[in-house]
């Protein structure tokens, strides 16, 4: 809604302006009326629609032409002033005001206009049968008050309708030629409709209508006022009202009346509440709310937001499959502009045997893009009503914000469910090959897929020590001189090189040298292709040797070319190394090959450690707060609290030496 409401007031000398606007003021009418009155603003808390309100008179014999015109440039509403017992001063409505007023606004932005018969105290009769073909001629024109600022008869009615009609106007609602609603209002309201329609069954029953209700004007209906509502559309639509309840005719039908009957605000109270601004396009501030984010911080959804889509993603799965077929995914985003998400979406999540979008693969694509671009997963949330249906300020309420991944490091945990990996190597090295085997998809299932909806992404699921966690793998162009920050700011690194072609482990190599050899961010070389022979890598050193070298762990090997799914273990690991970038100890297994090592046993050593420190961080918090005690029940307390976190220290030592 605007911040504030300009009106202007015009029309022939003497027609009564300036009577108009002192009248509102003082409450009577005034002994002298000066050639015009100056500018007065009217506060928002004694104004109807709480709005600061800016009143404007103009008078010839006191301005240029081209003050007029300026004046008209900068109005919300324009009232044309006329007096009822003056013929000539109507002519002039038509004639010069409105033709002038036309000509002074661009077409597509045109105010609109209010007449306003005034002296109607020095007639007996109305002067409505001459205004109404004016009115019927003209579209611009809301509407017509007839007043007398002599009597103060309907002087605050008039300045009403005025603010009326810049807050609610007409214009973008309704065709009055063909009496029925405009094309983007009934777009707009059948957006609404499905956004409110929760379980999506074409038909607002009588919870969804009190949601409705309460979530627009504050307050639900009562049954009997339900009822009269569903009667009304009964008795004007035969398909209005559907299994008692309310069905999209129905609903824009209500909308019709509202305008016809004057009550346009109601409308637009709906239209406003769901985002709308004046023009009927969703507002930048409802697509877009501000959120915060510092640098190496990284966006995700919280459980609500997961919650909102579970419930998005049940509402059109129709056939109940657990998965949405591409009718399902057509109707899901009806409520959008545009379809979001192209061919190369079923590329980068998981899909059944049929190529359909699953829950987990449906969760997972909002995961992704709340990751990389979170003001697009803001503005997708908008369009599905997130803010709306979970009664939010906005959908920036939806999104988490990580901690910065320094302090992570620092306190060796993280909180995050999101990790990224970016898959590096030579071209033909078989990197889009290990992104598809984490969908699930062997060598055969990846030939069916077409160039042009190839995708550089692939995320899915992962548990490490029984939590769920999302890994992200970006495969990066292997153009070494281009590589981007983004292309390197990663929680871990997987090399690729084929070992069936011998100039290929040497880009893996150099990339390691040039960027990772100093990082902290955890590097693994992935030998994939193991199905095929192994040559000879023409680099100074052999790929183990490499790796023994820069104290990395042995190549894993890694192929897609299986009869079933491909292995994930090696995607469970890098989660692992992206949650643990610091539980790279020496090696204390028998392997002998390497200097350190990815196996289970030192990671569980580690966070064995992390428990441990935690606790004398407990334990000496306990002894700060509790130093004014007496020295033997300090030491008999800390002694019993020691002894509990030592039990459970040892408790949770042998449940991870059972997962052996």
């Amino acid at each position: 809604m605007r911040k504030d409401v300009r009106i202007l007031l015009v029309g022939e000398p003497k027609v009564g302006k300036t009577s108009l606007i002192m009248s509102l003021v003082s409450e009577e009418f005034p002994d002298e009326v000066p050639l015009r009155a100056e500018e007065i603003t009217i506060p928002a808390d004694v104004t109807p629609e709480r709005v600061p309100t800016h009143i404007v008179d103009y008078s010839e014999a006191e301005q240029s032409d081209e003050q007029l015109y300026q004046e008209i440039s900068k109005a919300n509403v324009i009232c044309i002033v006329y007096s009822v017992n003056n013929k000539k001063s109507i002519e002039k409505v038509t004639s010069h005001w409105i033709p002038l007023i036309n000509d002074r606004t661009d077409k597509d932005s045109r105010v609109p206009l209010i007449l306003v018969g005034n002296k109607s105290d020095l007639v007996e009769h109305s002067s409505m049968e001459t205004i109404l073909p004016i009115m019927n001629q003209y579209q611009d024109i809301e509407t017509c008050v007839e007043c007398s600022a002599k009597n103060l008869k309907n002087i605050s009615e008039l300045f009403y309708y005025a603010q009326k009609a810049v807050l609610h106007p007409t214009g973008p609602l309704y065709c009055p030629e063909e009496k029925e609603l405009k094309p983007s209002c009934i777009k707009a309201l059948t957006r609404i409709f499905k956004i409110s329609d929760l379980d999506n069954d074409g038909i607002l029953n009588d919870s969804e209508l009190n949601f409705f209700q309460r979530t627009c004007f504050n307050t639900p209906l009562a049954p009997q006022a339900l009822e009269d509502v569903k009667n009304v559309v009964r008795r004007n639509m035969m398909d209005g009202v559907k299994d008692n309840g309310l069905t999209l005719k129905g609903f824009l039908f209500l909308h019709t009346l509202f305008i016809q009957r004057g009550r346009h605000e109601t409308t637009w109270t709906v239209l406003r509440r769901f985002g709308y601004d004046d023009d009927l396009e969703l507002t930048q501030e409802y697509l877009f709310p501000m959120i915060k984010i510092l640098p190496d911080c990284t966006t995700e959804l919280n459980h609500n937001a997961y919650l909102f889509l579970q419930s998005v993603f049940d509402k059109h799965d129709k056939d109940r499959d657990c998965a949405l077929s591409p009718e399902e995914v057509k109707d899901l985003f009806k409520v959008f502009p545009y379809m979001p998400w192209g061919p190369d979406v079923n590329n980068t999540v998981c899909t059944n045997e049929q190529g359909w979008l699953t829950y987990q693969g449906y969760l997972s694509q909002w995961t992704l893009t709340t990751y990389l671009d979170v003001q697009r997963s803001l503005e997708y949330l908008g369009y599905l009503g997130y803010s709306i249906i979970y009664e939010q300020e906005s959908q920036a309420a939806a999104i988490t914000v990580t901690r910065n991944k320094r302090i992570d490091l620092q306190k060796k945990q993280t909180q995050r469910s999101v990790f990224r990996c970016n898959v590096l190597g030579a071209r033909g090295s078989g990197k889009s090959g290990f992104l598809q085997a984490f969908l699930g998809r062997n060598l055969q299932r990846q030939r069916r897929i077409r160039e042009e909806h190839k995708s550089f992404y692939a995320i899915s699921t992962t548990y490490v020590y029984g939590q769920e966690k999302y890994l992200l793998l970006h495969e990066v162009m292997p153009d070494f001189d281009f590589l981007t920050e983004t292309d390197l700011s990663c929680d871990v690194v997987c090399l690729v090189y084929d070992i069936n072609n011998p100039r290929s482990f040497e880009y893996c190599a150099k990339v390691y040298k040039q960027y990772f050899i100093d990082s902290k961010t955890p590097c693994v070389v992935i030998a994939a292709k193991s199905d095929l022979h192994e040559v000879r890598q023409h680099y100074s050193l052999s790929p183990h040797d490499f790796c023994r070298k820069h104290k990395l762990h042995p190549p894993q090997p890694f192929t897609c070319s299986t009869n079933e799914a491909p292995s994930k273990d090696i995607y469970t690991r890098l989660t692992t190394m992206a949650m643990y970038p610091h539980a790279r100890l020496r090696c204390m297994c028998a392997c002998n090959r390497c200097t350190y090592c990815l196996c289970q046993n030192l990671l569980k050593l580690e966070l064995l450690r992390s428990i441990k420190a935690q606790l004398r961080t407990v334990v000496f918090n306990r002894h700060m707060a509790q130093a004014d005690l007496k020295n033997s029940t300090f030491w008999l307390r800390a002694s019993v609290g020691a002894t509990v976190f030592a039990v459970l220290g040892f408790a949770m030592y042998r449940a991870l030496l059972k997962q052996r």
